[in-house]
């Protein structure tokens, strides 16, 4: 059977398109219109005898301060990604340039976020350990034991030793993303700034930094994002004791714990439209287009 060349192409496309869109309707579409069917719900998450409810989860949830009081705590890994983003950009700077062993660096810095994070927490865990910690014990060797501190035991220390963590996996992919982005600066901008006898930092304010605009926005996407989804870390090291409990660790908590699909679903909803919002804002106030 012949068919005509429009034809064909349409037939083409159509079978490329239809595999994405078939993965995108089972694995994203149709998960999010039923997490917001669950929602509105009771269900203890076993068998199909889900009471609906309408909006009372909802009603429920802003009715409960504790529930949006654990935000607090990713506060701290908002904070700490904002450090780690500056401090990658940094890094990122110094060796994009000419730096003898440049690339041992960027591997050594890199290789954090290639660990998992169970194994990263564990290497913490040991590492904090009030008693045998190695960062307790070097305090010790270095005559401070006054700095000494139990690091996870401490409900005011905990949540800054969990978020350093955080800072210390991720440093890597920020560090990579920033070179990668500094290598597409053309170099011929930095060798007329050096004729015009501009300095390092004239040369990083008025050139890189501009040039990184995008990257520094997405970058912020990404920390504001991650530390509003904080979980894995403070989850597998505390289970969300000693006030470490994240908004997603409740979520998790509300669905597995207490066996509470309809409100766990409500949870999940409304963070993901915080973090909707807080990108809109973050993209109308901080980064305006066509600024």
């Amino acid at each position: 059977m012949n068919f005509s060349y429009k034809t064909q192409r349409y037939m083409i496309l159509f079978g490329f398109l239809t595999i994405p869109l078939a993965l995108l309707c089972a694995f994203s579409l149709y998960p999010a219109a039923a997490l917001f069917y669950f929602s509105l719900t009771n269900w203890d998450g076993l068998g199909f005898d889900q009471q609906w409810v309408g909006l009372e989860n909802y009603k429920e949830l802003f009715v409960r301060p504790e529930i949006f009081g654990a935000f607090k705590n990713n506060l701290y890994y908002f904070v700490g990604g904002l450090i780690q983003t500056a401090i990658a950009l940094y890094f990122a700077v110094i060796l994009n340039g000419k730096l003898k062993g440049r690339y041992a660096f960027r591997v050594l810095l890199f290789l954090p976020y290639v660990l998992h994070s169970v194994a990263t927490v564990i290497m913490f865990k040991n590492m904090y350990h009030a008693e045998y910690g190695s960062l307790n014990v070097f305090l010790g060797a270095l005559g401070l034991e006054s700095w000494q501190q139990m690091w996870l035991g401490n409900p005011h220390l905990v949540n800054f030793s969990l978020a350093f963590i955080s800072m210390w996996k991720y440093f890597g992919l920020s560090m990579v993303i920033f070179i990668g982005a500094l290598q597409s600066i053309p170099d011929d901008l930095y060798e007329a700034a050096k004729i015009d006898g501009a300095n390092s930092w004239q040369t990083f304010r008025f050139i890189t930094l501009p040039s990184l605009r995008k990257v520094i926005e997405l970058m912020l996407i990404l920390t504001l994002t991650g530390a509003l989804e904080a979980f894995d870390i403070p989850f597998v090291m505390m289970l969300g004791a000693n006030g470490t409990s994240t908004f997603v660790i409740q979520t998790v908590d509300m669905a597995f714990k207490f066996e509470n699909f309809g409100l766990a679903s409500a949870m999940a909803v409304v963070l993901l439209f915080i973090v909707l919002f807080f990108i809109v804002i973050q993209r109308k106030v901080l980064f305006r287009e066509g600024k």
